[in-house]
């Protein structure tokens, strides 16, 4: 069972300018450590975004319901790109770096946050997936074919999984759920 939930700070910057200039961008966090980071970001005043869900984890002797990041590593902040700014959200406790190059940090266009928090607020039932796509080596999971590699040739309507032999320069092609198979 899992239900949707999210924790985002609700700080108002001080100056408008700063605001117009302001976009979102992702912090790379230690592993387990996205909680933390957006309490310190909060505690900061940081405007920050932390997409959770609530799942029931199942023990040997207890089930338990826990909230986890739906994007574990990751905690999303609202700021300007200055030195001062990215210094003070990686002072955080857990903040590793933010995405991007050390010259530019690349900044997440607004779209892609507010869809994901429509996603949340709509309640619909949804699960994490990796990030496939045309082009990407990949390995079967399950199944009769478990461990083979190949290359994720189409993704819209079916998946075909191509596996070559290089040496031979030849290739065969299989239909495959993408759910039965996972990035390299």
């Amino acid at each position: 069972m899992q239900s949707c939930i999210n924790a985002e700070s609700t700080f108002t910057p001080g100056d408008a300018l700063s605001e117009a200039s302001a976009h979102w961008y992702a912090v790379l966090t230690r592993s387990n450590f996205e909680k933390r980071v957006a309490w310190e970001l909060g505690r900061r005043g940081v405007d920050h975004f932390l997409p959770m869900i609530r799942e029931t984890h199942q023990w040997k002797d207890r089930r338990k319901v826990v909230d986890v990041p739906v994007f574990p590593g990751y905690v999303f902040v609202h700021m300007t790109d200055r030195e001062q700014d990215r210094s003070h959200v990686l002072r955080s406790n857990g903040a590793v770096r933010i995405l991007g190059s050390r010259a530019a940090i690349e900044p997440i266009p607004e779209m892609e946050i507010e869809s994901i928090r429509l996603l949340l607020r709509s309640g619909v039932p949804f699960v994490a997936h990796p990030f496939l796509r045309e082009g990407a080596q990949v390995r079967v999971k399950k199944g009769a074919l478990t461990d083979l590699e190949g290359v994720l040739v189409r993704f819209k309507n079916d998946s075909r999984l191509v596996v070559s032999v290089k040496l031979l320069a030849r290739s065969i092609a299989l239909e495959i759920d993408v759910d039965d198979v996972e990035a390299l």
